[in-house]
């Protein structure tokens, strides 16, 4: 338990002091609102174009914060400016949302990005609680009902794949909505969320997940749900799996379905072992299910996020079912995850590394790493440590009660 307890601690104190305060001082675009993600290592400014999807996980994260663990006027009024910034610059009218921005809110790149939607929706969801603000909560049913919409051809008229010849279906559609329909489930009719909920489950459970090649998920598979023999087909994202079984596991928590709890901990077992370098330790970035070689040149890296939504799988696995497979992992995965990616000189962390462990770029963030998996990691992390902590003790008392009445 001691053990626990500082962990606890540790996971706690790195939020709070290191990596919140790095954002809210770093990141906050105070002429023109939004956030600046693209940030060297002391989080200066290397670049000002503003990403969609980490603006709206920038909102939603600060939000969250509001919501659940204190009401800091500072955390609100972060996310509140960078809503204001996305509803006047970051959709066309119709709440399509646009991939990037110029500093001003001029769009760069066209709306041909799910994950733009789904974390505006996630972000005005979160907000909306914060503030009561019917605005908000319109823009986030909105943009739900444009990702429901868009479901068979998530990039729309910007697919670049020819219509017909490989119609294969991705993981990371349902992937998503297994999370963002429990966050914005306060908005939805009831009959919509059960159906998004069964479905999710569904295709990440029974579809993408593949019993055949040892209980790994795939990360793109025919549209009838065969294996496909391509580049695409073979894909294996390790990560992706991973971080989508401890959405599975709020989901089973949500449903009160244990035996769906017992095997989305089962499948992050299965796919850490596999993902894992034998050699140097850390988990792949990508990998081929047949082991032939990828045309991702960055597989062999290891990133932040994979090892980050690792931990939170792992700890859940653990909190959830007891078990000891999954805490021992934890714990291996913990070491790798501190030792490589935090900054002992500056606040927060690295995101890339090489196969080796060793630092590829020094960035605190870019085009693809903002204010999301490190501080959303810290936060899950230390609370399900507290409630193993919680739980442990009052195990403890329950035993000397007992044994204090001579049972």
């Amino acid at each position: 338990m001691n053990n626990f307890n500082l962990m606890t601690s540790q996971y706690k104190t790195e939020l709070f002091e290191s990596v919140l305060p790095f954002w809210l001082t770093h990141s906050q675009d105070k002429e023109f609102g939004g956030y600046f993600t693209c940030l060297d290592r002391q989080g200066n400014v290397f670049d000002t174009d503003k990403f969609i999807w980490l603006q709206g996980r920038q909102v939603w994260l600060f939000s969250m914060l509001y919501n659940k663990v204190e009401k800091r006027q500072e955390w609100l009024d972060c996310a509140i400016q960078g809503a204001e910034f996305l509803k006047r610059h970051g959709h066309d009218g119709n709440f399509n949302w646009y991939f990037s921005l110029t500093r001003e809110g001029n769009p760069l790149v066209e709306p041909y990005n799910i994950f733009s939607y789904t974390f505006a929706a996630m972000g005005f969801g979160q907000l909306s609680l914060a503030t009561g603000n019917q605005e908000y909560a319109d823009i986030a049913k909105r943009t739900f009902e444009n990702i429901l919409s868009k479901k068979n051809n998530p990039k729309g008229k910007w697919n670049k794949a020819y219509p017909g010849t490989r119609p294969l279906k991705g993981f990371s559609l349902p992937m998503i909505l297994s999370n963002l329909t429990l966050e914005i489930e306060h908005l939805l009719d009831k009959e919509i969320i059960e159906r998004t909920m069964e479905e999710c489950i569904h295709e990440v459970m029974e579809v993408f997940l593949r019993p055949e090649l040892g209980g790994i998920i795939v990360e793109n598979v025919n549209r009838d749900g065969t294996l496909s023999d391509t580049f695409g087909g073979r894909l294996v994202n390790p990560g992706h799996g991973i971080e989508a079984m401890w959405f599975i596991m709020d989901l089973g928590v949500r449903l009160n379905r244990p035996k769906l709890i017992e095997k989305a901990t089962e499948t992050t077992l299965r796919t850490i072992e596999y993902g894992w370098d034998k050699k140097y330790d850390g988990i792949f970035y990508f990998m081929d299910r047949k082991g032939a070689p990828l045309q991702e040149l960055e597989w062999d890296q290891k990133l932040w996020w994979v090892h980050v939504e690792a931990l939170i799988s792992l700890l859940k696995g653990y909190h959830l079912t007891g078990s000891e497979e999954s805490l021992q992992w934890f714990k291996k995965v913990h070491d790798y995850t501190w030792n490589h990616f935090k900054d002992p000189e500056y606040p927060e962390w690295w995101g890339y590394l090489n196969r080796r462990g060793e630092v590829l770029l020094d960035l605190k963030g870019g085009k693809w790493k903002g204010c999301f998996h490190v501080p959303r990691g810290l936060y899950q992390c230390w609370k399900v440590l507290e409630e193993i902590n919680r739980t442990e003790i009052e195990s403890k008392e329950h035993k000397q009660s007992l044994s204090n009445v001579g049972l």
